[in-house]
């Protein structure tokens, strides 16, 4: 028999159409796929160029979406973080200021007091010298030559001399005494009038600060209503959450690798392990809390009840007013502190040993500083606000090695 022209042509769209259905299989659920068997081959083929297209202009809008929102999250987080640093530097500045208005008016007292009693020993001077004047006025110098040469024999001339000599020096004392108390009362009067305008300077800065604190206050809340009601703006600071995220746990992974490199070396040296071990575990369920509030996020996935977002939160967030102490939960060391890490804000790690690992997120300032060897209880900072979007709170987290922990089963 001789074979038709078209069989090759045949197999190979039998062939076409297999390939389709298999790119089809991983597309379309498996009701299109039987359709599309029983369809001839050539509409199989548009059908199937038809769900690759359609899967393209998909993929392309995604990746257009994605695009926007990344441009989205740098434009919302950006401006976020950039009103916390200078909320940051603000609040420096005042705490700087508070601190200069304190150091003057210990200054002013002190001035005040040593021109008081600098005052007083003037007027007493003064009085010495005016009763000296008076007689030396209503008795002048014949006195003095009557008293010289009333005496009996020279001793008793020479006696008298030395005694008028000594009467004038301590008038001569006298006066340059009243003359240099005069100049340091001037002196304490001129470093008190500078103090006072010292201090009005100071009140000036401090008012002009408050009031850009205040502005700057208003921008960040703005930013964050904003964040919070519209989805757009609230997805992409999502993103960057899960982005800090990443970057914290890498983070931890490194702390943990050199804590086992120093442990490793320390046991080879005979050493106790840096910073400690076999302590921190014993203390689940009895650590005390680093600060005293409501809790107002939990560890795990966080639902936005507005736009159904699920964001995993890997530790609790405390509610504290800004300024709150801030308490490292078990002995430890500083590993880490940032003044700005991405949504944490201003963060710290401390190190208890064993790949055991506490965080603190949202401070608004760091008393400790890296390496630091710390006691359980002891102020390591305090809590504020430094890109959280729930106020002021403070993110609290505990981890094993980069692997997150519940803390509401360890603190007490």
């Amino acid at each position: 028999m001789i074979p038709r022209r078209d069989a090759p042509r045949t197999g190979g769209a039998a062939r076409l159409l297999l390939a389709c259905l298999v790119v089809l299989a991983g597309l379309a659920p498996a009701r299109d796929v039987r359709v599309a068997i029983a369809q001839s081959p050539d509409s199989a083929e548009m059908e199937q160029r038809r769900q690759l297209e359609i899967v393209k202009r998909q993929a392309k809008e995604n990746r257009e979406a994605a695009n926007k929102l990344k441009g989205r999250e740098n434009q919302v987080m950006g401006q976020l973080r950039r009103t916390e640093k200078e909320l940051n530097s603000t609040r420096k500045r005042l705490k700087a200021l508070t601190q200069r208005r304190s150091k003057l008016d210990s200054q002013l007292s002190m001035t005040r007091v040593d021109l008081q009693r600098n005052i007083e020993s003037l007027s007493d001077q003064r009085e010495k010298l005016r009763r000296r004047l008076r007689n030396l006025y209503k008795f002048g110098p014949a006195r003095e030559l009557e008293f010289l040469f009333s005496t009996q024999s020279f001793a008793q001339l020479m006696t008298r001399w030395d005694y008028l000599v000594m009467i004038g020096e301590q008038d001569r004392v006298l006066m340059e005494d009243v003359r240099a108390r005069k100049e340091l009362v001037e002196t304490l009067e001129r470093r008190l009038q500078g103090h006072l305008e010292d201090v009005q300077r100071t009140e000036k800065a401090t008012t002009g600060e408050n009031k850009r604190l205040a502005a700057q206050k208003a921008q960040r809340q703005t930013t964050v209503q904003q964040i919070q009601t519209q989805r757009e703006a609230f997805e992409a600071a999502a993103a960057e959450l899960e982005k800090t995220a990443r970057s914290i746990q890498s983070l931890l992974a490194r702390l943990e690798e050199k804590r086992r490199a120093e442990a490793t070396r320390a046991k080879q040296e005979g050493r106790q392990p840096v910073p400690y071990t076999g302590d921190f575990a014993k203390g689940q369920g009895a650590l005390e809390w680093p600060v005293r509030g409501d809790i107002v996020g939990t560890f795990g996935p966080e639902k936005h009840p507005r736009f159904n977002t699920t964001v995993m939160n890997n530790g609790i967030d405390i509610q504290a007013s800004i300024g709150t102490p801030v308490h490292v939960v078990a002995k430890g060391r500083v590993d880490y502190t940032s003044e700005d890490y991405g949504t944490y804000g201003q963060m710290i790690i401390v190190n208890h040993g064993d790949g055991y690992y506490t965080l603190y997120g949202h401070l608004s300032s760091i008393t400790v500083a890296t390496g630091q060897e710390v006691t359980a209880g002891q102020t390591i900072g305090q809590s504020g606000d430094t890109g959280s979007l729930k106020g002021p709170v403070l993110h609290f987290e505990i981890r094993k090695g980069s692997t997150a922990l519940n803390p509401q089963s360890w603190l007490r």
